[in-house]
């Protein structure tokens, strides 16, 4: 009989590309849905907001600047990456949400297929929501979508691993980067997959990981000024409405929290939700006396 004990892991933040601690110091105890203690996880401050943002910011020049098509490429590795730890993500997500084995497979498979399935939009939703206009006049005018920047997206609280990749993939996928506020009670698989995204081909600071008490995290994230953006799917109803009167100071886009069956195959609406467009107007010219134009 081996007196072996076993390495129990670590969790960290992930901000940046690097996995610091909390600032702070601060860990809260993560349970299972029976109560039984699974790990202790970072409970982040203010001040690591701050630094997700900042690294965000940072990042968002590279993987706006990218092709549609290799950020395609990079999200496909990441679902590839996914696909090679889903053992480990079936025990987490059985553990987080109180599943079978073959339910929680089941949520992990749905998840690898979500991660591909926003794959394949990054070079199409340009075509689909962009587009020339038809204008009086004799110019060409043409539309076509931008990420709208920094956005701060707040995981579902019950879903904590389908439901966080059905808020987060479309909005890299769109070109903005992210600073991700786990599930509070079940922040173990976020933590996990930015392990995941620090091995695969995601540029550093493009996807931001933050763990602890959501409104403790989402309230200066709200109010941060260089934040673009937020998606309210993992806050209650009232500090969904806190955080929508903080975040009109600098007038930024908000995704108002609503019912969602994350095992639906979802429509664009969380990709256009974080674009912005753009038009552009050009003069044709005319040819000829006859005023033609082409």
């Amino acid at each position: 009989m081996s007196d072996r004990l076993t390495v129990l892991k670590t969790y960290k933040l992930y901000v940046g590309g690097k996995f610091p601690r909390s600032e702070s110091g601060r860990v809260y105890e993560v349970t299972d849905s029976k109560g039984k203690w699974l790990a202790n996880a970072p409970l982040s401050s203010r001040k690591d907001a701050r630094d997700a943002v900042l690294a965000a910011r940072k990042a968002f020049g590279g993987w706006s600047g990218a092709t549609a098509y290799n950020r395609g490429q990079v999200l496909y590795r990441v679902a590839e990456m996914l696909e090679g730890r889903r053992d480990q993500f079936t025990r987490e997500v059985a553990d987080a949400e109180g599943l079978s084995k073959s339910k929680a497979a089941a949520v992990v498979d749905a998840t690898i297929d979500r991660w591909v399935w926003y794959a394949g939009w990054t070079d199409k939703i340009a075509q689909v929501v962009g587009g020339g206009n038809p204008v009086a006049g004799p110019f060409f005018n043409l539309s076509s979508p931008e990420p709208t920047g920094v956005v701060a997206v707040l995981a579902p609280q019950e879903s904590s691993f389908l439901g966080l990749v059905s808020v987060l993939a479309p909005v890299i996928a769109t070109g903005n980067t992210a600073v991700v506020v786990a599930s509070e009670k079940s922040p173990l698989p976020a933590l996990s997959l930015a392990e995941v995204l620090a091995t695969s081909d995601v540029p550093g600071g493009v996807v931001n990981v933050l763990s602890g008490r959501t409104a403790e995290i989402a309230t200066p994230l709200a109010a941060h000024q260089d934040v673009n953006a937020i998606d309210l799917a993992g806050a209650d109803e009232v500090l969904a409405k806190e955080l929508e009167i903080a975040a009109a100071d600098n007038l930024k886009r908000v995704l108002r929290p609503q019912p969602v069956d994350y095992a639906e195959t979802p429509g664009i609406d969380r990709m256009t939700a974080f674009l912005e467009t753009k038009t552009v107007w050009h003069p044709t010219g005319s040819l000829g006396a006859s005023g033609s134009s082409y």
